[in-house]
């Protein structure tokens, strides 16, 4: 409706024609919705094509983030074990003190 397509809103709901479905159209299969106009189609498969570029640098974006997390959550747990080795370490010093003693 905002591309004043409204016409084919009854056709496309029909069909059940959803988001995820939608991105999967192309060409004939907007013709076969009953999309004669190829004005039409085009004004379609253009906004489906930025959809598309959106879509896939939201999910590059998230795959950066998470990979930003994973790195993060390692070098915490890293930090930890370093300071776990530590603490062992000057436990075992201070028992081997007090032996000698």
């Amino acid at each position: 409706m905002s591309l004043n397509l409204e016409q084919y809103v009854s056709e496309f709901s029909a069909q059940n024609i959803n988001g995820e479905h939608l991105l999967q159209l192309d060409g004939s299969k907007l013709k076969a919705l009953g999309m004669t106009s190829s004005q039409d189609r085009a004004i379609i498969k253009r906004k489906l094509k930025e959809m598309k570029a959106s879509l896939e640098k939201a999910r590059k974006a998230q795959e950066k983030m998470e990979k930003h997390r994973e790195k993060l959550r390692k070098k915490e747990q890293e930090q930890l074990q370093r300071r776990s080795k530590k603490t062992d370490k000057c436990s075992s010093d201070a028992t081997e003190g007090t032996n000698e003693q």
